[in-house]
């Protein structure tokens, strides 16, 4: 069928597939474990052997977080650390990453993710990758979240370094209409 010219202007196909396209990103699919009483999923191996997808991923420390309806949390930048990020399959956290890493083949790149919405699965940000995330749900979200180093508040030690929040973007943050 063919379009009008307005409407081929703006057309894009929709892109349903979780693709990290930053070098060190990674989306690891977790099993979910169902009975009649509900479900399990197994998050991580503390010192133990490692998921498929996490080797060499050492936890130092594990958080909880929460955003409520609508909020933009970012950026986020380490320079040494890790993150490994679990949102629950019940709630909708759009992330947004950002290759800030000087000498990277994927520098400047910035991919959208939808974390939740149904899926159990964690998300692997490498150090030098600027993250932050929207809650799209109607309610506060949860976040798990699995660091390599330990959070310190001293100048000398912390590594947690930000950045404005629309940083590569306001436009980012936007959810398409369809």
């Amino acid at each position: 069928m063919k379009l009008s010219s307005e409407a081929e202007a703006v057309y894009r196909v929709q892109n349903y597939g979780q693709k990290p396209q930053i070098d060190g990103l990674a989306w690891v699919d977790l099993k979910r474990h169902v009975d009649e009483g509900g479900w399990m999923t197994e998050l991580i191996r503390p010192g133990g052997t490692a998921l498929p997808g996490l080797e060499g991923f050492q936890v130092a420390q594990i958080n909880y977080s929460s955003l409520e309806p609508g909020v933009v949390k970012a950026f986020h930048v380490h320079r040494r650390q890790t993150d490994l990020w679990f949102v629950p399959p019940e709630d909708r956290m759009l992330l947004i990453v950002a290759d800030v890493r000087d000498g990277s083949p994927t520098k400047g790149t910035v991919v959208r993710m939808m974390l939740g919405a149904g899926r159990t699965g964690l998300v692997r940000i490498p150090p030098g990758v600027a993250h932050g995330a929207r809650n799209l749900g109607p309610s506060a979200a949860g976040m798990i979240y699995f660091t390599d180093l330990e959070f310190s508040v001293d100048p000398k030690e912390c590594d947690e370094g930000r950045l404005p929040w629309d940083f590569v973007g306001r436009e980012v943050w936007e959810i398409p209409w369809d």
